[in-house]
């Protein structure tokens, strides 16, 4: 359980000052404060397709 490389992940909502924010990722929705998810490296679909 957890990010790796290649999979698709997509966030579903924020909380209302932005903090934390929630993301499905694999099936199953993970919670991250923005400090975690400044970790994190992410690269859009919509950039590969083109």
């Amino acid at each position: 359980m957890g990010f790796c490389e290649g999979k698709e992940l997509r966030v579903l909502y924020r909380a209302p000052f932005g903090d934390p924010m929630a993301i499905d990722i694999g099936g199953y929705v993970l919670s991250l404060r923005n400090e975690e998810a400044e970790h994190i490296e992410v690269e859009s679909i919509e950039a590969l397709s083109e």
